[in-house]
């Protein structure tokens, strides 16, 4: 089934990442963590969906996504950073295998973050954050997505990593003694992020002896 929506609202996040912000259609449902594939309604790049994933509360009268725009591309996302108010997308069914199944680390790569967000959101609002931690890796502190939000969140656990070796905050990559180190007890791990980040992740987790039916990720992106 398809959905049609407006943009009422676009923000920039940081440098290269745009929030933006549609009413939620009638009968358009989901669950914390999954996404959608979202159509431009602009001649040329109406056969050209995208996979991306809804950031807001399900409950809310609004859907909103966080996305990295990249310019240099010359596609979808170069597209969507240059929307305006009142232009028409088309969100198709919801779908996604990252979905809140208990406590645990939260290892995200740059965009990758975006599952996570609502999903933290939503077990912040419930009061259920203890036992979670989050890394989250990035090329730069300036690719650091919503780092105010994170770091306000006093229950959870954060680490920061980047492939900067000049400021101030610990070096990438995730490794089996990062996870040995942060993981909670009898947890689950999610990851996603660039898939060569969440292959090396998911081993390093198989290595620790954590079982797959406790590791969560996203194929097939």
């Amino acid at each position: 089934m398809a959905f049609k929506t407006t943009l009422i609202s676009i923000e920039d996040v940081t440098h290269d990442v745009k929030h933006l912000t549609f009413p939620r259609p009638d009968d358009f449902t989901f669950h914390p963590g999954q996404a959608t594939e979202m159509t431009l309604m602009r001649d040329g790049w109406t056969d050209e969906g995208r996979p991306f994933t809804m950031v807001s509360d399900p409950d809310s009268h609004l859907v909103e996504f966080v996305i990295k725009i990249y310019p240099d591309h010359d596609g979808v996302t170069e597209q969507i950073g240059n929307l305006a108010i009142g232009e028409e997308v088309e969100l198709s069914d919801p779908f996604g295998a990252i979905e809140d199944k208990g406590h645990g680390l939260f290892v995200a790569g740059g965009a990758g973050l975006t599952p996570f967000i609502p999903i933290l959101r939503a077990r912040r609002k419930a009061g259920q954050l203890e036992d979670c931690r989050l890394i989250f890796a990035n090329k730069s502190e300036r690719d650091i997505i919503l780092r105010n939000e994170w770091e306000g969140m006093s229950e959870l656990d954060t680490t920061f990593l980047t492939d900067d070796e000049d400021d101030d905050l610990p070096d990438g990559p995730v490794t089996k003694e990062t996870l040995e180190r942060d993981l909670p007890e009898d947890s689950h791990i999610y990851i996603c992020g660039p898939q060569g980040m969440v292959d090396a992740v998911r081993e390093a987790a198989r290595d620790i002896g954590i079982p797959d039916d406790r590791i969560v990720t996203e194929e097939g992106w």
